[in-house]
């Protein structure tokens, strides 16, 4: 069973939490997650499954980037969600799937107890222009039927999340787990700036 619009509105602090939350976003069955300013764009010529890889962050400016095709880039929900007895889904809006570009394209079904903002994987079959904050998926859930164990930050890799978060696939396939992501700073490199002081400053 799907939960509407209003019954979505009406769980907020009582098993649902979208923070921010705002009336305007809602739809008969989902609520639209908006898209954060920075994106991640790996740097390998091969990505490998059983490794790290090496990426880079890029922020989207105020008027726009185009996203250019056989380019994977990874974003993230500027909202923060979590989800307790249900299961929470995430769609591309049909919208940008008329202009090509696709969200999540394989599907993206969360886990019932998921805390955190949402990863999210987009590519385009052309170039197309993207803006920050701009509403770029749907957020819905479901009901589950039978017992079952919350997703919890002991286990699962990606729980309270409030960043991109690349793969971490090589966990799984015997990598070490106190290998990291290997992140690029160019802008620090050049400036002097790092992410987390961009993101202090902002805040």
């Amino acid at each position: 069973m799907l939960l509407s619009g209003q019954e979505i509105h009406q769980r907020q602090g009582n098993g649902l939490q979208i923070e921010p939350f705002s009336d305007d976003r809602l739809n008969p069955n989902s609520y639209n997650l908006a898209l954060h300013h920075e994106l991640l764009i790996y740097e390998e010529v091969v990505l490998d499954a059983a490794s790290p890889n090496r990426y880079r962050r890029i922020e989207i400016p105020t008027d726009g980037l185009t996203l250019q095709p056989n380019q994977l880039y990874l974003g993230r929900t500027v909202e923060y969600t979590e989800t307790h007895g249900l299961v929470p889904m995430i769609q591309g809006r049909s919208s940008l799937g008329r202009l090509g570009l696709f969200i999540n394209p394989g599907g993206s079904v969360g886990d019932v107890g998921y805390c955190g903002t949402w990863t999210l994987e987009m590519y385009c079959v052309q170039p197309v222009r993207i803006y920050p904050d701009m509403q770029i998926c749907q957020i819905y859930y479901m009901q589950i039927d039978g017992p079952c164990d919350e997703y919890c930050s002991t286990k699962n890799k990606y729980q309270n999340s409030r960043d991109i978060q690349p793969s971490l696939l090589f966990r799984e396939l015997g990598g070490d787990d106190r290998d990291t992501q290997l992140e690029l700073n160019f802008e620090e490199l050049l400036h002097g700036t790092s992410h987390e002081n961009r993101v202090a400053s902002s805040e």
